[in-house]
């Protein structure tokens, strides 16, 4: 049986409110399209975390959705048949069977480094938050090594550092190419000034 809810804010008091809706249970095919449709997204972002959400209120998780929102991350609840299905369709190997056990929130998609930022920093602030596993580029991560990634800055951090390394790199050969030329227009200034009688 599923609940629909939907979180939105509220301007009169600056927080957060949730609108329930109607209890319904999906059929067999539903829980297959959805199981396919989360395929699809994981091969398309190649990125999936796996968190344990559980004692966190609705209010926090949307919070969670707009940290990751930037990060271009999709942040939900979803059901461990249909994620389990939904790897399997994907052809991921090597999925620890805990994973799919107890409450399961997933992220998809964005910047495995931030995405991996934004969790470990919504940890430290709620601990009811559980890192529990990331898959990206056909390689499984565990906490530890999720919390190292959040360590590393993101794909369009490291790209500018290492465009300043190469511009740094590039200027300093174009003075070690232009010294010569220097030293070599110095001494004929000294040998037209000594002629000069300067």
């Amino acid at each position: 049986m599923a609940v629909f809810f939907s979180v939105y804010a509220d301007k009169k008091t600056g927080g957060y409110r949730i609108k329930t809706g109607k209890k319904m249970n999906l059929t067999k095919d539903q829980k297959k399209q959805k199981s396919q449709d989360l395929a699809q997204e994981i091969n398309a972002h190649g990125t999936l975390f796996f968190t344990s959400y559980q004692g966190l209120k609705f209010v926090d998780m949307a919070e969670l959705r707009a940290q990751l929102a930037p990060t271009g991350a999709k942040f939900r609840v979803e059901r461990n048949a249909i994620v389990e299905h939904a790897i399997e369709q994907a052809k991921i190997e090597g999925a620890d069977a805990k994973l799919f056990q107890g409450p399961t929130a997933i992220a998809v998609g964005g910047d495995i480094a931030a995405v991996a930022k934004a969790l470990v920093d919504f940890q430290k602030k709620f601990a009811a938050l559980k890192l529990r596993a990331c898959y990206a580029d056909g390689a499984w991560y565990n906490e530890a090594q999720v919390k190292q990634l959040a360590t590393i800055g993101t794909k369009e951090e490291n790209l500018s550092k290492l465009a300043g390394a190469l511009y740094n790199a590039v200027a300093q050969s174009a003075q070690v190419l232009q010294a010569p030329i220097r030293d070599f227009a110095y001494v004929i200034k000294a040998v037209e000034d000594k002629q000069n009688g300067k």
